[in-house]
């Protein structure tokens, strides 16, 4: 029973980033599927096996080809009958979750939806918009009713941008579904491809609070050592000696201190203290986290600052060099990333900064810097090391080191070298 069930699913995946590209090469080692994004140039790389995200390789591509159709046509789609939408789900600038990707993902699989279909959402939401948003525009474009003509499902997502070790396969998976009939397909489904195994949870609302505070409990750690960091510096000691002293012991959680940013640490903790103000409680350790860490750049900047005054530096007209745009090290994705808030802060304050990533291509952003892709020797008064890339670690101290003109800096934000290498570090 259950493998007929299985064979008769015809599946499809809408939207191809981060997320649902790796969803759709890992079932496509097992079934056929159907890739959706309505972005034109994006199908066309992944049609020519170019990954820009670097999530999958072109090996990986070339091996599923036979199996995986990209398109972003939403008819060539209309014959698949279980839907896993991965869409986006930034914030505003006011901080409010922005749904429009996942309202115009719902609107267009309602017009497709069938009687037997499934949809299963793994965007990133508060608790209960699957069915307080979504489901509704669900019911209105395809005129058919929940649990009566098809099923719903919520599997949050736990794809680690840049991370080769926890990928979809060897990661536990969380299921939910609107009744017990589709919540054992969509488990079913997804142990195809997911080895590590699935939670069953007993609602989408308890999937979807899952999924939230995973990300809200590792923002308020880096929050935690942000600001000790912060005491320490008033206290003239050294954050990362504190840090690996207090990790001698089995219990202590290991954090560092830096720029939070990214799709998700950045932004999940917002969907859930908007939601629970909605519930009439205003969240107090979470926003005191969220915006601590918002404000680290002005930390960071305000420090450097300091520092290039009490060296007797006109540091108005000092040459910086950035080396980092990404939120994370190893990865080309820079959505969210507060070293653009930290450029930011610093364009004001210094005439010519220079951006090196060796991950990033060019891009752009309304902010005052050059992105440079070679670098330049005895050049620069200030070297900030924002991002811990390998390629920044194995170019070693002394090399960079060589960036600086003879009285330059290094400012090291991730303790990528040793403290006697740098000159200031958070």
């Amino acid at each position: 029973m259950k493998n007929n069930l299985l064979n008769k699913i015809k599946l499809a995946v809408v939207g191809l980033g981060y997320v649902g590209l790796p969803i759709a090469v890992e079932f496509g080692k097992k079934r056929k599927v159907v890739g959706y994004d309505y972005n034109n140039k994006r199908i066309s790389q992944l049609k020519n096996f170019v990954d820009i995200t670097n999530e999958v390789s072109k090996k990986e591509l070339k091996a599923i080809k036979k199996k995986v159709y990209f398109t972003s046509n939403p008819s060539e789609i209309s014959s698949c009958n279980f839907f896993i939408i991965t869409v986006p789900t930034p914030v505003k600038k006011n901080n409010v979750p922005d749904f429009s990707f996942l309202i115009l993902a719902s609107e267009m699989i309602g017009q497709l939806l069938k009687k037997g279909d499934i949809v299963v959402y793994e965007s990133t939401v508060y608790p209960g918009a699957t069915e307080e948003i979504c489901l509704p525009i669900l019911e209105e474009k395809s005129k058919l009713k929940l649990n009566k003509d098809f099923f719903l499902g919520y599997s949050p997502e736990r794809i680690n941008p840049g991370d080769k070790k926890h990928k979809l396969a060897n990661v536990i998976k969380i299921v939910s579904a609107s009744n017990k009939k589709s919540l054992k397909i969509i488990n079913d489904l997804y142990l195809e491809v997911v080895k590590a195994g699935v939670f069953k949870a007993s609602s989408i609302k308890v999937a979807e609070a899952s999924k939230v505070i995973e990300n809200t409990q590792r923002d308020l750690n880096i929050a935690l050592v942000n600001e000790l960091s912060q005491i320490f510096n008033k206290l003239n000691i050294d954050t990362e000696e504190v840090l690996k002293g207090a990790s001698t012991k089995w219990n202590f959680i290991k954090f560092t201190p830096g720029l939070v940013g990214g799709h998700c640490i950045g932004v999940d903790p917002y969907f859930l203290t908007f939601k629970s103000k909605k519930a009439g409680y205003n969240p107090k350790i979470i926003l005191a986290g969220r915006n601590l860490n918002d404000n680290m750049p002005n930390f960071v900047s305000t420090k450097l600052i300091d520092f290039l005054k009490e060296r007797k530096k006109i540091f108005k007209q000092s040459k910086i060099l950035i080396m980092g745009l990404t939120f994370k090290e190893n990865c080309p994705d820079i959505r969210n990333s507060k070293v653009f808030n930290l450029i930011s802060i610093l364009s004001k304050q210094f005439k010519m900064i220079d951006c090196y990533d060796p991950w990033v291509g060019d891009i752009k952003k309304n902010i005052e810097f050059k992105k440079i892709n070679f670098l330049k020797k005895n050049y620069y008064d200030v070297v900030i090391l924002c991002v811990k890339h390998d390629q920044f670690i194995n170019l070693g101290i002394k090399k960079i080191r060589t960036l600086c003109k003879k009285d330059g800096i290094i400012y090291d934000l991730k303790y990528l070298f040793p403290k006697n290498f740098t000159d200031l570090r958070i």
